[in-house]
């Protein structure tokens, strides 16, 4: 067995060179967000879909600009409004008088990285269109289904201080998005930072495409590969089943805090990333400190919470803190 983990830690050192370089790209422009660079990349690795969640100016939009133009990938951007239409995101129909047929004209979603900014401003309608993408990595057309192809990925975001005039995105939907990161302030230091590479109005920070997407294919296939113990699997299960019933797992005090726990997802997920995670830091198998780190994000979007815990402001990720200092690590 060591032998074997021996073997993917080398593949995996071969494979993964590429790593410092996107990340190193992704400073040039992110200033003290590495958690959320890291994550977008651990998205990427997995080739599943993140939601991102903070105020305006916090460079949500341009952090998912430059990760498509560091992987030469084919990026756009969908600005959610709520007169917005399935057909401005999937296409439509286009009648042409010269033919008499009718073309398909496709439509932003036909894409490699998709930003849907502001996600929750559109109507059910058009999150379901997007949910259909989403799941199935297809679109119908007039009947006619597109392959979106395995370079597909939706990064959208929501602004969680304004509520008027939005639509809260379904619990299917949510639990779609495999990471849901809550994006913070940077702090002062960064914040100078930021405000003097800025100073200039002609000033933006140039990145080159050091990734092809071959490459992210093949470092996919490898990180299934990423041997994960038993007993990790187990300990994976165990925070799941925690979210469902706190009470038998030592957590008596948040009993009538939960309405809903996490699916089943929840565990493929936090399996998957974890071994992405292990893949980050170059390394051929995983180890509870992968778990621990990715956990929260992977969780919190998927915990329904009682009207008794927000009546006592208790927020899913107090929960979750809890969850991961109570369960034993193996």
């Amino acid at each position: 067995m060591v032998q074997k983990i021996d073997e993917i830690s080398e593949h995996v050192n071969q494979v993964s060179g590429f790593i410092p370089l996107l990340l190193e790209e992704l400073d040039q422009v992110m200033v003290g967000q590495k958690y959320l660079t890291e994550r977008l990349v651990l998205g990427l690795l997995i080739g599943e879909h993140i939601l991102l969640e903070g105020v305006p100016g916090l460079a949500k939009t341009t952090s998912v600009k430059t990760l498509a133009q560091t992987v030469k990938a084919e990026f756009k951007r969908i600005q959610f409004t709520p007169d917005l239409l399935p057909a401005d995101l999937l296409g439509t129909q286009v009648y042409q008088p010269k033919t008499g047929e009718f073309d398909i004209k496709k439509g932003p979603l036909f894409s490699n990285i998709v930003l849907a900014d502001e996600i929750n401003r559109a109507p059910a309608k058009v999150q379901s269109a997007l949910l259909e993408a989403m799941q199935e990595r297809q679109i119908t057309i007039a009947g006619k289904s597109f392959d979106l192809g395995d370079h597909f990925m939706v990064i959208a975001t929501q602004n969680p201080i304004e509520q008027e005039g939005t639509y809260p995105l379904p619990e299917a939907q949510v639990d779609r998005f495999m990471l849901k990161l809550r994006i913070d302030y940077p702090s002062k230091d960064e914040e100078k930072m930021i405000m003097q590479r800025m100073s200039s109005s002609s000033e933006s920070c140039k990145v080159k495409a050091v990734v092809n997407p071959e490459d992210i294919l093949n470092a996919r296939k490898v990180i299934d590969t990423i041997y994960i113990d038993d007993n990790l699997q187990d300990y994976i299960i165990n925070l799941v089943a925690a979210t469902r019933d706190p009470e038998a797992n030592q957590l008596a005090s948040y009993a009538g805090m939960i309405q809903f726990g996490a699916s089943p997802r929840a565990s493929i997920f936090l399996n998957r990333a974890a071994k992405a995670y292990a893949f980050l830091q170059r390394r051929g198998y995983v180890v509870p400190h992968d778990i621990k780190s990715i956990g929260m994000d992977i969780l919190r979007h998927r915990i329904i919470l009682t009207y008794e815990a927000e009546a006592e402001n208790i927020s899913t990720d107090d929960i979750l803190k809890a969850l991961f200092d109570t369960i034993e690590v193996p």
